[in-house]
């Protein structure tokens, strides 16, 4: 795609789709972590009533919520790192909590049915406990995981949300400022208040020679 032709697709995609409110700013986790309490050590039987026999209180502590849940971010942050081949078309779309909820559960719910991957760059007030307990509430019963990634916002230069980014089938990394990256020519990226499909819709006019890629996903998006 043209330097010409990229700079049409970010360009015209900024404009707001009539309709939708405005947005207050741009593999996290599951919508659960599930945490398996530890069962109390079973003492064999006696043939005779013990005193020492009775149950006694757990004193194992309370298992911590926040530090499962960071094992478990720290299995997921390299979803978008690129480590290899893109094998397939890929759409990443970047998000904030600060957006306001409508406009976050239509975009949680076109992801999901899209397949696409939906990214944060940090925590909601520093804590990913409150993270975790707001991304449970948005997502609800969708099949769709969310990670935060703050090296993802830099590999494509995010610094508006909502923002989406489509990956060209058989994209290869290259070395870059934030590790690895995408090439230029390889996908696509545009900004502003609008939808999934309205955001493709746009690629495709802008840029045809990724209709396979914007093809694919649109499709996905239809009733």
């Amino acid at each position: 795609m043209s330097a010409t032709d990229r700079r049409a697709c970010q360009a015209g995609a900024a404009k707001p789709r009539p309709g939708i409110g405005s947005l207050v700013g741009a593999h996290l986790l599951a919508a659960a972590v599930l945490v398996h309490a530890q069962a109390a050590p079973k003492r064999p039987a006696q043939a005779t009533p013990s005193i020492d026999a009775l149950p006694k209180p757990l004193t194992q502590p309370v298992p911590d919520l926040e530090a499962l849940a960071r094992g478990y971010a720290a299995t997921t942050e390299s979803h978008t790192g690129f480590p290899g081949l893109q094998r397939r078309p890929g759409l990443i779309i970047f998000i904030s909590l600060t957006v306001p909820r409508p406009t976050l559960e239509r975009l949680l719910d076109q992801a999901a049915r899209a397949g696409a991957s939906v990214v944060l760059r940090g925590f909601a007030d520093g804590s990913l406990r409150q993270t975790v307990a707001q991304l449970q509430a948005l997502i609800g019963t969708r099949a769709i995981a969310v990670q935060v990634d703050p090296p993802a916002f830099d590999r494509f230069g995010i610094t508006r949300v909502p923002s989406f980014v489509l990956l060209r089938d058989g994209t290869r990394p290259q070395p870059c400022a934030a590790g690895s990256c995408a090439p230029p020519e390889d996908y696509l990226q545009v900004s502003g208040d609008v939808s999934v499909d309205y955001a493709l819709a746009h690629m495709q006019r802008a840029a045809p020679g990724f209709r396979a890629e914007t093809d694919l996903f649109l499709a996905r998006l239809r009733p």
